[in-house]
């Protein structure tokens, strides 16, 4: 018996069903089979042209989507079904990842819960907002009422997986062409679910003026779906009051938003207020605010206050809105005069302004260029941009201004040297005999720049017109390896000029002393002969936020007594508000999120563990083992894309399960031979020009004015000496 029956139900929609069996033709499944409830000639020559495994059932033209699901489960042999429409499609590797984690629920468990991406004709891959609640539950087996924001994720069935019993078990109540209340029955029927938070399905929404209109009364269509989930949730205070709370949101939406005539308004308005009165639950409190008021007039059943209530609610919103627009533009056009006066005064020689990471503060090659600018040219005044948040955090003494005020634009106005590692905004003039250093933060494994138009996951909306003007300010462009250089060129296309003279906050790891290291192992904890093992993981587009993809605790208990595990959540989620506050602050396991500098970490750090994080690459510099953990590489690879395949040319060894991760520590292979000649050719690719003076090479090329010919040559490889390891440093 196959683990898991992918049973592609509905008529080939404007081609797309072609699409989907191409991908996971693509991508043979080991545990897997694909059953093709096939609706029409079309989708049956279709499904019949792809691989000759793939189950056909042909079906009539007509078949209506639950028909098809239905005919489809039927001829199914597997342990679990995912059902897939015909129009929508799977991540790379999607089959695979339900597998196994199917594979370690027992018989329990009924629905299996993923994530997903959401196409439209407008743009690809948009992530959805549904991994919150998946990452709350973890990996946890857990009944409804225990885990009932669940109830909450987008109702579809393609993001559940069911175990084929159980929709045996309730088929007549889950076989009806209300995809969203089929999604939500299956939740409310089961026993226990589980969640998967990996995308692992493609929702493809198609164009409204492509498909057959609705009439207007098949609006009524929505309170029926409410009057039939409610009652399974009846004696279930939990998930009745989310239900509840999801009905009345889906109520007044509708009847908002909903350009409706007025007898079918006025129905539309009587079912749902029946509805809102008959399945209101004890003690039930209305929403605060306009909200409220809403909810209090559908339960009246008041529809002509509903509509004045409507109309005067829109004449507040439109007239604030006018306010506020008021109020930016007199805002906007001070600025700008501020601005623009700035401008007109002669560029400062002597001034330099700083930002790193969106003004987060001192960090980053910015910091380290900075420092090494005190040392060789201290009569350039360095001035800090920093947001008002991270003020407090800044070092003692440090000139700094906050975006937005008079002396920000004065500075950004009059300084000689303006130097970040992403992009100042855009509204920043490049004057003629003003210098922009454009320091990057990483070496490109994923896609950037102009290469993130074929991933519109990853480039969310971003305005490339307004990308190419900001690179056409840079003068400079940092590199630290001949891969970035062409990379760079090729995704920031421009006329800057490439520094090839290394990252500067790598310089660290070859002027860095034993005695550097033992403080660093100190302030964070680490005993003397204790194993340190960094856990930095990168930002997934395809998530709504970070979730560890490992067990930590488990982690860090198979490692043993003689092993630290340091984890590092990205930037992006840092603060109070990373997942990882929970973690034990000392000890074995220790959330290292909001340290810095994160330098500082690799030295005190045995080993890496990352996934497709450019801290490797940095990492590299020490010569120490880096094991790359690729749980969802597939995936990630085909949502955010990369400039070359990790799976090869990777720096040690790769795990792409906690087991297999587990065992390369316990077995000694973190370290063995075979990793350490796969380093070896990893630092020479990516680690090219860092060897300590990178941060000299840049001072004197840009800020003294220094000849190329005239700088500290890069020393090869062979020459270079790393900080000592942990071991060597406290031996």
């Amino acid at each position: 018996m196959p683990q898991l029956s992918v049973i592609v139900y509905g008529p080939n929609a404007q081609g797309h069903l072609t699409e989907l069996l191409d991908s996971l033709e693509a991508h043979p499944l080991s545990d897997a089979e694909v059953v093709v409830a096939a609706v029409g000639d079309w989708a049956r020559e279709t499904a019949e042209a792809h691989a000759p495994d793939t189950v056909v059932v042909p079906l009539p033209d007509g078949t209506t989507d639950a028909a098809a699901r239905a005919a489809g489960a039927a001829r199914a042999t597997g342990r679990w079904l995912h059902f897939v429409h015909a129009k929508d499609g799977l991540p790379a590797g999607a089959p695979r990842l339900i597998a196994e984690r199917a594979a370690e629920l027992d018989d329990s468990v009924d629905v299996l819960l993923l994530d997903h991406l959401t196409t439209t004709w407008q743009a690809a891959a948009r992530p959805s907002r549904d991994g919150r609640f998946l990452a709350a539950v973890g990996r946890a087996a857990l009944p409804l009422d225990e885990a009932v924001d669940l109830l909450r994720l987008t109702p579809l069935l393609g993001n559940r997986a069911l175990r084929r019993e159980f929709w045996a078990a309730h088929e007549a109540r889950l076989t009806t062409d209300d995809e969203p209340r089929a999604a939500r029955a299956a939740l409310l029927c089961a026993g226990r679910v589980a969640c998967l938070n990996q995308v692992a399905y493609e929702n493809r929404e198609l164009r409204p003026e492509s498909l057959p209109p609705l009439a207007p009364e098949d609006r009524f269509e929505l309170v029926e779906r409410y009057e039939s989930l409610m009652p399974l949730a009846r004696d279930r205070r939990a998930p009745r009051v989310v239900l509840y709370d999801l009905m009345m949101r889906d109520l007044v939406r509708t009847f908002a938003g909903e350009d409706l005539p007025d007898e079918v308004a006025r129905e539309f308005f009587r079912r749902a207020s029946l509805a809102a009165v008959r399945w209101r639950p004890e003690r039930h409190e209305h929403p605060a605010g306009v909200e409220g008021v809403r909810h209090a007039l559908l339960e009246e059943g008041a529809y002509t206050k509903y509509r004045a209530f409507q109309a005067a609610n829109r004449a507040r919103r439109a007239a604030r809105k006018a306010v506020r627009a008021r109020k930016r533009q007199v805002g906007a056009k001070l600025r700008e005069q501020q601005y623009r006066r700035a401008l007109s005064r002669p560029v400062d020689p002597d001034l330099a302004v700083f930002a790193a990471y969106w003004e987060r503060g001192v960090a980053c090659n910015p910091a380290a260029i900075a420092a090494k600018l005190a040392e060789l040219a201290p009569h350039i005044h360095p001035v800090w941009v920093v947001s008002k948040d991270n003020t407090a955090l800044l070092p003692p003494g440090t000139d700094h201004v906050v975006p937005g005020t008079r002396r920000y634009w004065e500075v950004l106005a009059t300084a000689k040297y303006l130097v970040n590692n992403v992009n100042f905004p855009n509204a920043v003039v490049k004057r003629p005999d003003a210098i922009h250093l454009q320091t990057h933060h990483g070496t490109p494994l994923k896609r950037m720049g102009l290469d993130q138009i074929e991933h519109p996951a990853a480039a969310k909306g971003l305005d490339f017109d307004a990308l190419l003007a900001r690179i056409d300010r840079w003068d400079y462009s940092v590199s630290a390896n001949s891969h970035s250089t062409r990379m760079w060129e090729r995704a920031y296309p421009a006329r800057y000029t490439s520094l090839d003279h290394g990252y500067p906050r790598n310089d660290v790891f070859y002027t860095s002393g034993a005695d550097a290291v033992r403080a660093a192992r100190a302030r964070l904890g680490i005993a003397p002969g204790k194993t340190a093992v960094l856990y930095a993981p990168t930002h997934r587009d395809y998530e709504a936020g970070f979730t560890p993809r490992l067990d930590l605790a488990e982690l860090a208990d198979r490692l043993g007594e003689d092993t630290v595990l340091l984890v590092r959540a990205h930037y992006f989620y840092g603060g109070a508000t990373s997942p990882l506050t929970g973690l034990r602050r000392s000890g074995r396991l220790i959330d290292v999120s909001s340290y810095d500098p994160v330098e500082e970490l690799c030295l005190a750090a045995d080993a890496l563990v990352t996934d497709y994080s450019s801290i490797m690459f940095d990492y590299a510099n020490l010569d120490r083992p880096i094991v790359v953990y690729a749980d969802d590489w597939e995936t990630y690879r085909t949502t955010r894309g990369v400039y070359f395949d990790l799976m090869t040319d990777h720096p040690g060894q790769v795990a792409r399960t906690q087991e297999e991760l587990t065992e390369i520590f316990r077995s000694g292979a973190w370290r063995d031979e075979t990793a350490a000649k796969a380093r070896t050719a990893f630092r020479r690719r990516f680690c090219e020009y860092d060897d300590g003076r990178a941060a000299e090479r840049v001072v004197r090329r840009v800020f003294l004015g220094e000849p190329e010919d005239a700088l500290p040559p890069v020393l090869p490889i062979e020459d270079r000496t790393p900080a000592p390891t942990p071991e060597e440093a406290t031996a």
